[in-house]
C-alpha cells in the first residue's frame, strides 16, 4: 500500500512538515509495510513558500526589512530552480506574528518590508517570484510595498504620502517610478475577498488585527481612495478581482503597481511540488489542516487536495484539530478524524498536537488494515 500524507499546517501548533511526520509515524506503527510518502501543502498563507522550498530542495536567504511598525528585522525567503524562481511570504516582513499583542495598530501597520523582499529578490536576478499572501499585520492595499518600489503618493497639494494606511484619505497623485523592471510575480491567495465591501479586507480581517468600528470605517474609506486614484491615473480597477483584498489588500496593490497575477496558492503550491503525480501514484491519500470548515471549499489546501484526489479516484482522508464541517465539507473525505475530541479541550489539543495526532494516524491506519 502507498500512502501519500499531504497535510497542511495546524496554525499556532505545528508547521505542515511536522504534521505529516507524526501522520507518518502513527501510520508506520500500524502499518509497517506500507509505502509512506510525505507531501507537505500549503495554500498561499503562512509557510507556502517553507513548503516550495522544502519540495524543490531550494536554498534559503536572509535580508534585514521593516516590520510592520518600521523596525528593523531579519527576513528570509528562498531561491528554487537554479536561483530562477524566489520564493517569499509576505507575513515574514510585514506579517501579524511580528508584532506583539499590546503593540498591534492596523492603522500604522505597513507593508513596506514586503517591498524591501521584493527589491531584494529582484537583485538575485530571478526571472519569477512567486509570493504567499496570508497572516498579516496590515490593512495598507499594498501602500507600503508600492513606496518600497520606488512609487510616490501625493496629496491635492504635492505634497507626499508616506505615513499610516489613512494617509491615503488624502491620496490625489500617483507618480510612477522611473526605473522599475520586475520579474514576473505571482500573488498566491488562499481567500477569493474583493478589496472593498462586506466581503473586503477591512470588513473582514480588520478587526482580528486590532482595528476598532472607527477605524475600520477610516481603512475603508481609504482604500477606497486608493481604488479611485489608481482606477484614474493607471486606467485599470482591480477592486473586485477575487483575491485583491488578500493580506489587507495587499493582492490590489500587486496588481495596480507590479502587474502581477493572483492564484489559488493551493494551485501554485500543487503544480511547483507536483501534488498531481504523487496522488495518481498513490493508493491513499491523507490531508488535515488546524480546522476544516467551510472555506474549506473556497481554495483551502485540504479541499485541494480532496478535489484532486476524486478526479484520480484515490479515496482521502483528513486528519483536522477542529472540524466544524457542512455536508459539503464532509462529503468531501472518505472520514475526517478530529484530535480535538469533546474530552479534550483546544489549548490541550495544540499543546498535545504530536502525540494526538499520532493517535489519529493510528487508528485510521488500522481501518485501512482492516
Amino acid at each position: 500500500m502507498r500512502i501519500l500524507v499531504a497535510p497542511d499546517k495546524f496554525k499556532g501548533s505545528l508547521g505542515a512538515a511536522a504534521v505529516a511526520q507524526q501522520i507518518a509515524e502513527g501510520l508506520r506503527e500500524v502499518l509497517p509495510e506500507a509505502e509512506i510518502v510525505q507531501l507537505p501543502i500549503a495554500d498561499g498563507g503562512e509557510g507556502t513558500a517553507s513548503v516550495i522550498c522544502v519540495a524543490r530542495g531550494g536554498e534559503w536567504h536572509t535580508c534585514r526589512v521593516r516590520d510592520p511598525l518600521g523596525e528593523g528585522v531579519a527576513a528570509r525567503y528562498c531561491t528554487i530552480a537554479d536561483g530562477a524562481t524566489a520564493g517569499l511570504e509576505m507575513s515574514e516582513a510585514s506579517g501579524l506574528w511580528r508584532v506583539s499583542p499590546e503593540r498591534r495598530d492596523v492603522v500604522a501597520a505597513s507593508s513596506f518590508g514586503t517591498g524591501e523582499m521584493l527589491l531584494e529578490a529582484c537583485h538575485r536576478g530571478v526571472t519569477q517570484i512567486i509570493i504567499g499572501l496570508g497572516g498579516s499585520a496590515t490593512n495598507d492595499g499594498g501602500f507600503g510595498m508600492a513606496r518600497a518600489l520606488g512609487w510616490r503618493f501625493a496629496d491635492e497639494n504635492g505634497a507626499l504620502l508616506s505615513g499610516y494606511a489613512t494617509d491615503l484619505l488624502r491620496l490625489a497623485r500617483l507618480h510612477r517610478p522611473a526605473q522599475l523592471r520586475l520579474p514576473a510575480i505571482t500573488a498566491a491567495v488562499d481567500v477569493q475577498n474583493p478589496l472593498l465591501g462586506p466581503r473586503g479586507a477591512t470588513a473582514s480581517y480588520a478587526a482580528q488585527k486590532g482595528a476598532t468600528p472607527e477605524q475600520m470605517e477610516m481603512l475603508e474609506t481609504a482604500l477606497s481612495q486608493l481604488a479611485d486614484v489608481v482606477a484614474r491615473e493607471r486606467g485599470n480597477d482591480q477592486r473586485d478581482v477575487a483575491g485583491a483584498g488578500a493580506a489587507g489588500g495587499l493582492g490590489f496593490g500587486l496588481l495596480s503597481f507590479v502587474s502581477a497575477t493572483i492564484r489559488l496558492g493551493f494551485e501554485v503550491v500543487a503544480e511547483a511540488i507536483g501534488l498531481e503525480e504523487a496522488v495518481r501514484r498513490a493508493d491513499v491519500i491523507i490531508t488535515g489542516e488546524g480546522r476544516l470548515d467551510a472555506q474549506t471549499l473556497e481554495g483551502k489546501a485540504p479541499g485541494g487536495v480532496a478535489h484532486l484526489a476524486k478526479r484520480c479516484g484515490k479515496p482521502v482522508h483528513a486528519i483536522v484539530g477542529e472540524l466544524e464541517g457542512t455536508p459539503a465539507v464532509r462529503d468531501l473525505f472518505e472520514s475526517i478524524s478530529v484530535i480535538s475530541r469533546d474530552c479534550v479541550t483546544r489549548a490541550e489539543a495544540m499543546a498535545n498536537g504530536p502525540r494526538l495526532l499520532r493517535e489519529c494516524a493510528r487508528d485510521l491506519a488500522a481501518t485501512l488494515r482492516a
